[in-house]
C-alpha cells in the first residue's frame, strides 16, 4: 500500500527522536506547526470576514449592529457549533486512517460527512427563515428582533458553505495538505474587504451589500478547495464519488452526534450569555459591547482552533500508527506552545482594551462598556490557549462523548447559573455574566486536564485500530490479493 511522501517523512523523523529533549521538542514542533499554522491562518481569515462584515454593518446602523450580533452569536454560532462538532468525526476518522495507511478510506469518510452535515443543516434552516419570530420568542427587543430576522435571511447562503469548508479542511489537514486552504483563505480575506467597500459604499447597498460580500468571499474558498481535491492533488485519498459513502452511516452518525454535542455545547455557551445580556437594561449597548468582546475573543480563538486541529491530527495519526508514547509527547509540546502564544495575547488585550471597540463602533457608551470588560477578555484569551488543545486531544482519540458530558456540567450547571446570578442579583451586570462564563471554562479546563492525565493511551491505540477495521472498505487491490491467495 502506498503511504505517500508525507507519511515517509514523518516516519523518518520518528527514527531520529533518540537525541536530546531539545531535539525531540524541535522535531515535534515542526510536525505541529505543519498542521497548526495553515489551520490558524485559514480560521483567522474565515472568521475575519465575519468580523469585517460586522464592522461595516456597525458603521451603517447601531440597530443593525445589534441585529447582526444577535444572528451571528446565536443562530450562526448555534449551527456552526453543530456542524463543526459533527465534522470533527471526520477529523478523528481521517486522522487515524492516515496514520494507519488506509488513505482511500479518507475520501469515503469525507463524502459521508457531506451527506450527514447537509441533511442536518437543512433541518436547522427554519432558524434563519423564521429569525424574527425566534428572537421575539426569546424576548429580545422588537427593533433588534426585526433587524436580526432580516439579516438572518441573508445568512442562509453563507451557512451552507460550512457543510463543505469545515469537512474539507479536516480531510486535508489529516493528510498534511492544508497549506492550500491557508492560501485560499488569505486570498478570500484580501478580496472580502474591497468587495464589502464596493457593495456597501460605492454601490450603496448597505446591509445587503455587506452580506453578499460575506457569502461570495466564503464560497470562493470552498470552490477553490473543490478544484484542489477533484483536480488530482489528492490521488491517494480521493478516488471519486462512490456509493460506499452511503454505507455504515449509522455508526458515523453516532460519532458525529457525540462530536456535535461536544463542540456545540461549547460554542452555544457564549450564545446563551449574549441572550442573557439582551434581557438587561439598555440591551442594545449590552449586546453590542458583549458581542464585540466575544468576537475579539473568538477571533483569537481561531488560533486556538488551529492548535485544536493540530492536537487532533497528531494524536489521531500516532494512535493510528500504534504509537502511544509519541501521542503523549505531542500533547505536552502542544500545550506548552499554545500557552506561550496565549500569554502574548493576554498582555495585548490588557494594553489595547478600550481601543478595540472603535474598530466596530463610534458609540461612546459601547466603547466604555468594552473597556470595562477588557480585563475579563484578557483572561478569556489566556484560557483559550489551554482547553481547545485538550479538546483536540479528545477528538483525536475519539473521546467526544466524555467531553460532551464535561461541557454540559461545567458550562450549563456551573457557568451559566453563576453568570445569571452575578449579572442579575448584583451590580456587575454584563461583567457578572462574563465572570460566570470564565468560571465554567476554568472548571472545564481542570476536568479535561484530569481526563487527559488519566487516559490509558495504550488502550486508545487498540480502540482506534478496532474502529478503523470496523469501517474499512476493501479496495480493488485488496480483493485481487485475496483472490490470488
Amino acid at each position: 500500500m502506498n503511504h505517500g511522501l508525507e507519511t515517509k517523512l514523518l516516519r523518518h523523523e520518528e527514527e531520529e527522536v533518540e537525541g536530546s529533549l531539545i531535539e525531540k521538542v524541535w522535531t515535534e514542533s515542526k510536525k505541529i506547526w505543519r498542521v497548526a499554522l495553515p489551520g490558524v491562518i485559514s480560521r483567522v481569515c474565515a472568521f475575519g470576514t465575519i468580523v469585517v462584515t460586522q464592522s461595516f454593518i456597525g458603521h451603517i446602523s447601531d440597530i443593525d449592529l445589534a441585529g447582526y450580533a444577535l444572528v451571528q452569536t446565536l443562530s450562526v454560532r448555534f449551527v456552526n457549533g453543530i456542524l463543526l462538532g459533527m465534522s470533527s468525526a471526520t477529523e478523528t476518522l481521517c486522522g487515524q486512517a492516515f496514520g494507519a495507511g488506509q488513505h482511500h478510506m479518507m475520501g469515503i469518510y469525507l463524502q459521508r460527512s457531506w451527506i450527514v452535515d447537509l441533511f442536518t443543516l437543512t433541518i436547522l434552516l427554519p432558524l434563519f427563515v423564521f429569525g424574527t419570530q425566534v428572537y421575539r420568542f426569546l424576548g429580545e427587543d422588537e427593533s433588534i428582533a426585526v433587524s436580526g430576522g432580516y439579516i438572518s435571511l441573508w445568512f442562509i447562503p453563507f451557512v451552507y458553505n460550512f457543510v463543505f469548508s469545515l469537512t474539507i479542511q479536516m480531510f486535508l489537514q489529516a493528510q498534511l495538505k492544508n497549506m492550500v486552504i491557508a492560501w485560499l483563505s488569505l486570498f478570500q480575506f484580501a478580496i472580502h474587504i474591497p468587495l464589502s467597500w464596493l457593495l456597501v459604499y460605492k454601490l450603496g447597498l448597505g446591509v445587503p451589500g455587506a452580506m453578499i460580500a460575506l457569502s461570495v468571499s466564503n464560497w470562493f474558498c470552498v470552490i477553490g478547495e473543490f478544484i484542489y481535491i477533484f483536480g488530482g492533488w489528492c490521488p491517494h485519498s480521493w478516488k471519486g464519488f462512490t456509493v460506499a459513502a452511503f454505507k455504515d452511516l449509522v455508526p458515523v452518525v453516532k460519532l458525529s452526534v457525540s462530536s456535535g454535542v461536544m463542540v456545540c455545547l461549547e460554542l452555544w455557551y457564549n450564545s446563551v450569555l449574549v441572550l442573557l445580556a439582551g434581557y438587561m437594561a439598555n440591551a442594545e449597548v449590552a449586546i453590542s459591547a458583549f458581542s464585540i468582546c466575544l468576537n475579539v475573543n473568538a477571533w483569537e480563538f481561531m488560533i486556538s482552533l488551529g492548535f485544536l486541529g493540530a492536537a487532533c491530527v497528531r494524536v489521531a495519526n500516532e494512535l493510528g500508527r500504534g504509537n502511544a508514547k509519541a501521542a503523549k509527547f505531542a500533547i505536552k509540546v502542544l500545550l506548552g506552545t499554545s500557552i506561550a502564544i496565549g500569554t502574548f495575547f493576554f498582555v495585548l488585550c490588557l494594553v489595547f482594551g478600550r481601543r478595540i471597540a472603535y474598530l466596530f463602533t463610534a458609540d461612546e457608551r459601547v466603547a466604555d462598556t468594552v473597556s470595562e470588560l477588557s480585563i475579563l477578555l484578557s483572561f478569556s484569551v489566556l484560557l483559550n490557549s489551554i482547553y481547545p488543545v485538550l479538546s483536540g486531544v479528545a477528538v483525536g482519540a475519539g473521546l467526544q462523548g466524555i467531553v460532551a458530558v464535561i461541557n454540559l456540567v461545567c458550562y450549563y450547571l456551573i457557568g451559566i447559573p453563576t453568570g445569571a446570578l452575578l449579572g442579575y442579583m448584583t451590580d456587575l451586570q454584563v461583567k457578572g455574566i462574563w465572570i460566570g462564563m470564565i468560571g465554567g471554562i476554568v472548571a472545564q479546563t481542570l476536568a479535561l486536564m484530569y481526563l487527559t492525565w488519566r487516559t490509558d493511551w495504550d488502550d486508545q491505540v487498540k480502540k482506534s485500530l478496532e474502529r478503523l477495521n470496523r469501517f474499512y472498505v476493501k479496495t480493488a487491490d485488496d480483493i485481487t490479493e485475496e483472490t490470488s491467495n
